[in-house]
C-alpha cells in the first residue's frame, strides 16, 4: 500500500515537471507581441501615461476607451511562466481583408464580394475593395480585453463610416472659377453621384483614413489604409450612366474642339498685328530718319541749304518722269 502511495506520488511529480516546469517555457516569434496575465490579471506598466492614441478621441471617449497599459513581452526566449500564469500571443503583422467580408454571417454581402450602399441619389451601388490593418503594440489591452472580436468591431465600424460617406457625398468644388462667357463644362451640371464617386475615388479613401485613425484606441487595431477599387451602379442604371457619360464626353470635346479653334484665331490675329505694326514701323523709319537728315541740313546751312536740296530732289524726280505737268501762273 505504502508502495503504491510513493508511486502515485513519484507519478504526480513526474506529470507536474513535464506539465507545468519543463512545459512553463515558451518564445515569442519575430512578428508577435506576448502579454502575460497573473490569475486573470494583465501586467500592467507602472506610472504609465495617457491612453494610446488618446489625441485622436473626444473627452467623453477618453473615459470610455481608458484602457490601461501592458508590459508587453518582446520578441525572444525562452520565457518562463508558472501554472497560474498565461500567455496571450498576438501577431502584429500587416493583414488583408476584403471590405465586404462579414466575419459574423460569411454568406452575407453576396458571399463577401460586394458591400452594398446607397447614394445620395438613392441608387444601391456595389463597392469593392480591401482594407490592410494591424494590431497596435501601444494598445494591446484593447485589442485581447477590451471587446470579444475587435476586428468585427473595426469592419462594422469602417462600414457604417462608408456608408454614411457614400450617402452624403459630394464632388468637391472646381478650384478654378467659371468664366460666364464660356459654355459651362457638363461635370458641373450632371449631378450624378456614381459618376462623382467614381471621379474621386482617392479622396473618398483619404476621407475613410481620417475618420478611421482613432480604430487604435477604440479597438487596438490600426488601419494601415483602405482602398476602395470599384463602385458598380444598379443593372438598370449602367446604361442611362453610359449614356450620359458619352454625352458628357462628346460635350468635353466639342468643347476642347472650340476652345482650341479660339485660341488658334487669337494667335492668328496676334501675329497678323504684329505683322502690320512691324511694316508701319519699316515705313515710318525712313521718314524719321529723313526729318532728322533735313533738321541738321538746316541746322548746319540754313534755309539757302534747304532750298538747294529741294531743287535737286526736284530735278531727280524731273529726269525719272516721262512727263511733267506744271501750272503755269498769270
Amino acid at each position: 500500500m505504502t508502495g503504491l502511495f510513493l508511486g502515485f506520488v513519484i507519478g504526480f511529480l513526474i506529470w507536474f515537471v513535464l506539465r507545468y516546469v519543463l512545459g512553463g517555457f515558451y518564445t515569442v516569434d519575430q512578428n508577435e507581441r506576448a502579454v502575460k496575465t497573473v490569475f486573470g490579471r494583465a501586467e500592467r506598466l507602472s506610472g504609465a501615461g495617457d491612453i494610446a492614441f488618446a489625441e485622436f478621441l473626444n473627452p467623453e471617449e477618453r473615459d470610455r476607451y481608458n484602457y490601461p497599459q501592458l508590459r508587453v513581452i518582446q520578441p525572444g526566449g525562452p520565457y518562463f511562466k508558472w501554472p497560474w500564469e498565461k500567455i496571450y500571443k498576438v501577431s502584429i503583422a500587416t493583414q488583408t481583408i476584403n471590405m465586404a467580408q462579414d466575419l459574423e454571417s460569411p454568406s452575407a454581402n453576396n458571399n463577401g464580394q460586394i458591400l452594398e450602399a446607397v447614394t445620395k441619389d438613392h441608387l444601391n451601388v456595389g463597392l469593392k475593395g480591401q482594407i490592410r490593418y494591424r494590431v497596435s503594440e501601444q494598445n494591446l489591452y484593447a485589442f485581447l480585453f477590451g471587446v470579444k472580436s475587435p476586428i468585427i468591431h473595426v469592419m462594422g465600424y469602417f462600414v457604417s463610416i462608408l456608408r454614411e460617406r457614400i450617402a452624403n457625398f459630394e464632388a468637391p468644388a472646381s478650384s478654378k472659377a467659371v468664366n460666364s462667357a464660356q459654355p459651362t463644362d457638363a461635370a458641373l451640371v450632371t449631378g450624378v453621384s456614381i459618376n462623382d464617386l467614381r471621379k474621386n475615388l482617392r479622396d473618398l479613401n483619404e476621407h475613410m483614413d481620417r475618420e478611421c485613425i482613432s480604430s487604435p484606441a477604440r479597438y487596438g487595431i490600426i488601419l494601415d489604409a483602405s482602398l476602395i477599387t470599384e463602385i458598380d451602379p444598379p443593372a438598370d442604371v449602367e446604361g442611362a450612366l453610359a449614356a450620359i457619360n458619352t454625352a458628357h464626353n462628346h460635350v468635353s470635346s466639342e468643347i476642347s474642339l472650340a476652345q482650341a479653334g479660339a485660341d488658334q484665331k487669337l494667335v492668328q490675329s496676334k501675329r497678323a498685328v504684329e505683322i502690320e505694326t512691324l511694316k508701319a514701323q519699316a515705313e515710318v523709319e525712313p521718314l524719321k530718319a529723313l526729318a532728322t537728315q533735313l533738321h541738321e541740313l538746316k541746322r548746319s546751312g540754313g534755309d539757302e541749304a534747304l532750298r538747294t536740296y529741294i531743287r535737286n530732289v526736284r530735278l531727280r524726280l524731273y529726269k525719272q518722269a516721262r512727263s511733267v505737268i506744271m501750272e503755269v501762273q498769270q
